[in-house]
This record gives C-alpha cells, sequence and structure tokens, in this order.
C-alpha cells in the first residue's frame, strides 16, 4: 500500500467471499445424487472434481488478479473485444439462471420450514440481495463476518444433526451415478464460478494471496456442503434439507441458513452479472445491472419450476471449460500478449472444437470426469497452434 491507504479487499475479506458462496443450498442439493454411492466413493469422487474445479479456479483468478482486470476483461486478452462480449453475454445468461435457482431453492427450503408459499419467500430472498447489492461489495465488513459466522456456526450444527440421525449405513442403491460422472459433477460446482472468480480477485490488494484463500476457502466449503447432502440423503434417508431441519427442531436456526446462505451466494451471481454486462454495454451501471438480474432471478423462480440442475451443470462446462482452457494455454504457457484484433479467429475454433469434444467426452465413462480430459486437449491444441503462429510472424 502506497501511502499506508487501503487500496483494495483484504485476504481475509475475499475468503470471507468466497465462504459464502461456498455456503448454499445448490451445494447441498447436489450432494444428495451421491447418495446411492456409498459415502468413500462419494467422497472421493466429490474430493476429486473439487481438486480439479479448484485449480482451475485458481488460474483464472490468478490471471484477473495479476492482470487487475475482470474476468470478461481477461477472456479479451486471448479471445479479443467481440469474443469476450460473446463470452460475457452466455456468462450473463448463466449468472441469471443461477440467481433464478438459488431463489427457487432458497424459498423452496424457507417454505418447508415456515409453509406461507414459495412466492413469498422468493420475493423476501431476492428483496435481501437487492440491499446485499446497494450496501456494495467492499462496503459489507462487519456484516459479511457476521454472516459468515452464523452461517459457518449453524452449518455446522446441520451438519451434527444429519449425521446423528442416520444409522451409519452405507447405503448403495440402484441407478447410482458412475464414478466418473460423480467426479465431473463436482467439477461443475466450481467450474460455474470461473467467469467470475477475477471479479472480485482483480480488487485485492495482494491479489495472489487472495485468489489462494479464495479457492481453497470455496473448496473446502464447497465439499462440506456436498457432504451434508449425500449424508442426509444416504444416512438420514430424506434429500429435502428443510424436512430434516423441521424434524431436528431448529425452526428459526434453519430459516436464518438458508435465507442467509442463499443471500450470500446469489450476490456473487447477480453483482458478476452486472460486471459482465459493463464489458458489453456502458449504458447502465454495474449496481443497476445487478439489481435487474436479481430482480429478474425472483420474478422467475416464482413463476417456472427449476427442481433438477444437473444439465444446467453439464451445460455451464461445455461453455466455459474450453474458454478458461484456451486462456490458461495463452497466458501461463504462451505467455502471450493480448489480442489485438477485435476476435481472434484461432481462439474462437479452439473454444468450440472444444465445446464439440466436451459434448463428446459426456457420453463415455472416465474416471476423471469430463473437464479434465476436454481442457487436456484443448490446452494441448492451443499451444501447438499459438507455437506454429509465432513461428509463421
Amino acid at each position: 500500500m502506497a501511502d499506508g491507504m487501503r487500496t483494495g479487499t483484504s485476504v481475509r475479506e475475499n475468503a470471507l467471499i468466497w465462504f459464502g458462496a461456498g455456503v448454499s443450498l445448490a451445494e447441498i442439493l447436489t450432494g444428495t445424487y451421491y447418495a446411492g454411492m456409498g459415502m468413500g466413493r462419494g467422497f472421493a469422487a466429490i474430493l476429486l472434481g473439487h481438486l480439479i474445479g479448484g485449480a482451475l479456479m485458481l488460474l483464472a483468478g490468478m490471471i484477473g488478479g495479476r492482470e487487475r482486470k475482470s474476468a470478461m476483461e481477461t477472456v479479451a486478452l486471448s479471445f479479443g473485444k467481440k469474443g469476450a462480449a460473446f463470452f460475457a453475454f452466455l456468462n450473463v445468461l448463466q449468472l441469471v439462471g443461477w440467481t433464478a435457482i438459488m431463489i427457487y431453492d432458497g424459498a423452496l427450503a424457507a417454505g418447508g420450514i415456515l409453509p406461507v408459499g414459495r412466492w413469498f419467500w422468493a420475493l423476501v430472498i431476492g428483496a435481501l440481495i437487492v440491499v446485499w447489492i446497494m450496501i456494495g461489495l467492499t462496503n459489507l465488513g462487519k456484516l459479511s463476518t457476521f454472516s459468515m459466522a452464523a452461517l459457518l456456526i449453524l452449518s455446522i450444527i446441520l451438519c451434527f444433526v444429519i449425521f446423528r440421525s442416520g444409522s451409519g449405513a452405507d447405503l448403495r442403491l440402484e441407478g447410482a451415478m458412475s464414478f466418473g460422472a460423480a467426479v465431473e459433477l463436482a467439477v461443475a460446482m466450481p467450474l460455474s464460478w470461473l467467469p467470475l472468480i477475477s471479479d472480485y480477485t482483480r480488487e485485492a490488494a495482494e491479489p495472489e494471496r487472495a485468489t489462494l484463500a479464495s479457492v481453497l476457502t470455496y473448496s473446502a466449503v464447497s465439499v462440506f456442503m456436498y457432504m451434508i447432502g449425500m449424508g442426509a440423503a444416504s444416512l438420514a434417508g430424506e434429500s429435502d434439507i428443510s424436512v430434516i431441519m423441521v424434524r431436528a427442531g431448529l425452526g428459526v436456526l434453519g430459516l436464518v441458513i438458508v435465507v442467509l446462505s442463499t443471500v450470500t451466494t446469489t450476490f456473487l451471481d447477480a453483482y458478476s452479472a452486472g460486471v459482465s454486462l459493463m464489458s458489453i454495454t456502458r449504458a447502465v451501471s454495474e449496481k443497476t445491472a445487478a439489481v435487474a438480474v436479481a430482480v429478474t432471478g425472483t420474478v422467475c423462480a416464482v413463476l417456472f419450476p427449476m427442481d433438477d440442475i444437473t444439465d444446467f451443470l453439464y451445460l455451464i462446462g461445455s461453455v466455459f471449460a474450453p474458454m478458461i482452457a484456451v486462456q490458461i494455454a495463452d497466458y501461463f504457457f504462451l505467455k502471450k500478449e493480448a489480442v489485438r484484433d477485435s476476435l481472434s479467429v484461432r481462439s474462437m475454433l479452439l473454444w468450440a472444437a472444444g465445446f464439440v469434444i466436451y459434448r463428446i467426452v459426456m457420453r463415455y465413462e472416465t474416471p476423471v470426469g469430463t473437464t479434465l480430459p476436454c481442457m487436456a486437449v484443448v490446452v494441448v491444441l492451443s499451444v501447438l497452434t499459438g507455437a506454429f503462429q509465432k513461428t509463421k510472424e
């Protein structure tokens, strides 16, 4: 810090932001899909998936932190401004979808504890997200600290209730996911944050330390949330978290977990949608765009059912895994300068190839899921084509 004044968010603040992202009903609900695998194999798949996804988050965050650019601005380094606008548009769509899904899940769970209608809880959660947005990322301060401390305590209580209520049986059900599919489902959640993490690491006073703290915090908490979901479904015999909370007599505490975790996670989605939209047009401010996304997500959560998000997660993977693979190859291996043209045809073709490869590999079983093989191919192709391009120049 040049003159003793604060110049960015601290390592601790970044860790708190990503703690809030990890404490999520979506992660718990996704964890319930692992119940049929048995606790041992399920945990192994969850852990391996988060190691893969976390490594990608780390690299993506490092690019934004070092360059002091938002996620979509870093995309322009490899794809050009028009390419970045294309991915920014897809990212905004993804984030509107996530906002709606998170509010929907939160409203369902809250309604299971205090049944006053899904629409009511969707409006309450949506309104709180707007309040979080208006306070702003750098002004949350003590509110974030209090919220994260409360969520940590309540999550531990919830975990204790679930595992205490279980019979301890390691259930294996027919139709359980294959190990590779389970790994990919664990990769998909951190992968969905790839187009967002640089929106926060760019603001950090110590970007590399802040990125590492963010990824380690998010990964640890996300694994914990997946385990709560898996434990709820396989040990407690119940995938509806609100039912478990009611049975355990958590009542008001259960409502706090549901509402607060939904707000702290969904705030990041709405905020980053505003940042991404700013890379497309300057007609609206980040906050205005973020509020618009929160309102749109709330309306969708009231009107539409969104009970199964697995296809949504895999679609996110097929779009953004090849994108970050090209960026990783350009930035860390080729050390290329930023693209000067408005659109890099080479990068877009590599991305398109990666998208197709991902969708094809999805049909087959691999022990490490789909993302890692797909990205390995794209990175190799990127390095080869980049090296060839350099020799021509």
